[in-house]
C-alpha cells in the first residue's frame, strides 16, 4: 500500500500453497514496514494449505489450541484435549508486525487459521468475530436423502476455549457507513494505522 505496508488477500485455503511461492511473498514484501492478511470471507478449505501459510509467522513450536476426537457412541464420549503445535518454517518466515482481518464469514480452515496466528506475539486480529467451523466436519446421508455435515472433531484455542462457534478479534472494527459512501475500507485503515503504532 502507498504507506509500504504489505497486503495479502487470502480469499480461500481451497488449494494448497507452494512453498516457493510463499517465498516469493516473503522477498517481495520484505522492504514493508508490516503487513497485513485480508482473510475477509474465507469460508476456508485445506488444514495443511492453512498451516503452511502461518508457519511462516513463528519462530519457535508454540502451543496454538486443542482437539478431541469422538471415542465411543455416547453424546459425550470423546477423548481428552490433545495440545497442538505450530512448528516453524524451514523456509524464509516474516518477522515484523501482522494484523490479520476476520468477519462473520470465516469458516472451518480459516477460523484454525486465525486460532494459530492469534498465539503469535506479533500478531493482531482486526474486524469482526469469525464465524467458527473448525471441528474437522464429517457428512453423512440420512435414508431420507437429506445430507447431514456437522464438526466431528471439537477444537479449542491454546486457552482451551471452545472455537466452533468464532474468534473474537482483538480489535472489533466494523465497515463504517461514511467510510463505505467514500470508497474507504474502515478495517484496513485501522489495521495500517496499527501497524505504524
Amino acid at each position: 500500500l502507498d504507506d509500504n505496508t504489505g497486503y495479502v488477500r487470502c480469499a480461500s485455503f481451497s488449494n494448497d500453497i507452494g512453498e516457493g511461492n510463499l517465498d516469493e511473498i516473503m522477498y517481495y514484501l520484505a522492504p514493508c514496514n508490516g503487513m497485513i492478511i485480508d482473510l475477509r470471507s474465507n469460508s476456508g478449505g485445506m488444514m495443511t494449505t492453512a498451516e503452511k501459510l502461518a508457519r511462516r509467522f513463528t519462530n519457535e513450536d508454540r502451543l496454538v489450541g486443542y482437539i478431541r476426537h469422538k471415542t465411543g457412541k455416547g453424546h459425550n464420549d470423546f477423548s481428552e484435549m490433545a495440545p497442538q503445535y505450530m512448528e516453524p518454517s524451514a523456509n524464509l518466515r516474516w518477522q515484523k508486525n501482522v494484523v490479520v482481518l476476520t468477519n462473520r464469514e470465516v469458516y472451518s480452515a480459516a477460523n484454525d487459521f486465525v486460532k494459530c496466528m492469534k498465539c503469535f506475539p506479533n500478531v493482531k486480529i482486526v474486524g469482526d468475530h469469525t464465524g467458527g467451523g473448525s471441528g474437522l466436519p464429517f457428512t453423512s446421508s440420512l435414508p431420507n436423502g437429506w445430507t447431514v455435515r456437522f464438526s466431528a472433531c471439537p477444537t479449542y484455542d491454546a486457552q482451551r476455549q471452545q472455537i466452533e462457534f468464532g474468534i473474537a478479534p482483538d480489535y472489533e472494527v466494523n465497515l463504517t457507513s461514511d467510510d463505505f459512501h467514500q470508497g474507504k475500507d474502515t478495517i484496513i485503515e485501522f489495521a495500517r494505522k496499527l501497524l505504524v503504532e
